[in-house]
């Protein structure tokens, strides 16, 4: 097996991650290499690229200390594989699927670029997963088998979130992937997952900013593959949840520099959509299979603009957006959740009778109406002062503040029955016949009843 590997001296160029090998024959794209420095020391490389008898290889470990005349790269005839088993639940892996605080004897080791779902075979998403924030189960809700990303800001506690949703989120398994983060951000997962006993249903996968750019491209890949495994495998319900994808998005763009490939907007490589869906489209539902993988993929956008290259067409790819707001930061709002521009397009899918409740939908699109004309005469005091405002429209003013401070505003964990009932106890800000959303007997069977708790 040995003799049968590729063996090449003929390395011709360095930059940065990459090296340059010439005179190859049958090599893969993708395929692993290892690299042998002068003085026997060995690296991992992937082939980034391959034209003719070149091929481009990133390194994992960096190229410093490699020599063209005197380096040795070995091509291994395979692609990247992590190991996964059932143990790895509660465990911490590197960038590259290593384990970090356990020993795991692996039950199987999987290609980490996995295999695109068959469109035909793919069944719509379904089923509500509480999330334990009421302006995401309320009016933004997640749903098995959906991706719906976090669209954030520098400054604004998106780490916070994040945290959150994986310590509360109601799923058989969570897999969280740090990608380019700090040791300090680390920490913070680490200890806010220790110290509420979530570790025992999450996987970390974690990426510094620290470690080799060319990791950061492995690490979400590395995540999904074992969320695979997990969901069509072993028939669990997995979340996925990704932080920060603008830096793996720049880690894409820096090795894309290094091959000198010609820039689109924003100096990011022209393949970037389709290398971002090959991320995204790893999740949802199989028809015949229990499992599901649903994807909250959150990234930074750069100087607040979501028609940046990423936010842009992570927004093309998945299915709905959740904005958060510096402004309602510096108000105090936690989680800082601006809901008139953020939408759930598969939340109709598992919400309602049966589901979650059969008020669910209706309420929902009450607050919002009412929200918005809150906003409105918001703007509209601004002008001509709050004295010249009706009574009404004060109402209207007291329930956009209240929604805010109440509702998206929380320090502890929520249900679903507890966010629908305290939605109704804001609606009563307003008279009853403000309600133009709702059916009456659904007024009459909810209006009552909740005022009298």
């Amino acid at each position: 097996m040995v003799n049968r590997l590729k063996e090449y001296q003929t390395l011709s160029k360095i930059t940065g991650p990459l090296i340059v090998v010439e005179g190859i024959k049958d090599v893969g794209y993708r395929e692993l290499v290892t690299v042998i420095l002068k003085d026997g020391t060995e690296r991992t490389g992937q082939v980034l690229e391959l034209k003719g008898d070149t091929a481009v290889i990133e390194v994992f470990e960096g190229t410093a200390g490699i020599g063209i005349k005197d380096t040795k790269v070995r091509f291994l005839g395979k692609g990247f594989t992590i190991g996964v088993s059932k143990d790895m639940v509660g465990g911490i892996f590197d960038g590259l699927g290593r384990p970090k605080n356990m020993k795991l004897i692996p039950e199987k080791r999987i290609d980490i670029n996995g295999m695109p779902i068959n469109p035909y075979s793919r069944d719509v998403p379904k089923a509500f997963i509480e999330t334990g924030f009421s302006a995401i189960d309320g009016l933004l809700s997640l749903i098995r088998g959906q991706k719906l990303p976090i669209f954030s800001e520098s400054g604004v506690p998106h780490n916070q979130l994040a945290a959150g949703i994986a310590k509360n989120i109601k799923s058989d398994l969570v897999i969280f992937a740090a990608i380019g983060v700090t040791n300090d951000e680390l920490n913070y997962f680490i200890t806010e997952f220790e110290k509420t006993g979530a570790l025992e249903n999450i996987i970390v996968f974690a990426n510094l900013a620290s470690d080799p750019v060319i990791e950061r491209i492995v690490t979400p890949r590395a995540a999904l593959t074992a969320a695979e495994y997990f969901a069509w495998e072993h028939d669990r319900n997995v979340v996925v949840i990704l932080s920060d994808m603008t830096n793996y998005a720049n880690a894409l763009r820096e090795i894309s520099a290094s091959k000198e490939e010609v820039p689109s907007r924003r100096g990011y490589p022209p393949y970037l959509y389709s290398d971002l869906a090959s991320i995204y489209e790893r999740t949802g539902r199989i028809k015949g299979k229990e499992g599901s993988i649903t994807q909250i993929p959150i990234l930074t956008m750069p100087e607040g603009d979501i028609t940046h290259p990423i936010p842009d067409l992570t927004g093309y790819i998945t299915e709905g957006q959740i904005m958060l707001s510096p402004a309602y930061h510096r108000k105090g709002i936690f989680p800082p959740i601006n809901i008139i521009p953020s939408l759930s397009r598969m939340m109709h899918h598992g919400i309602g009778l049966h589901l979650t409740r059969e008020d669910h939908r209706q309420v929902s699109n009450q607050i919002y109406a009412f929200y918005s004309k809150g906003k409105k005469l918001e703007q509209l005091k601004s002008i001509i002062g709050e004295d010249a405002l009706s009574d009404i429209d004060k109402r209207y003013l007291k329930f956009a503040s209240s929604l805010e401070e109440q509702f998206i505003s929380q320090k502890k964990r929520r249900s679903i029955k507890e966010t629908l009932n305290l939605a109704w106890k804001l609606l009563m800000i307003l008279p009853k016949e403000e309600l133009t959303k709702i059916d009456k007997d659904m007024i009459e069977k909810y209006w009552y009843d909740t005022h009298d708790e």
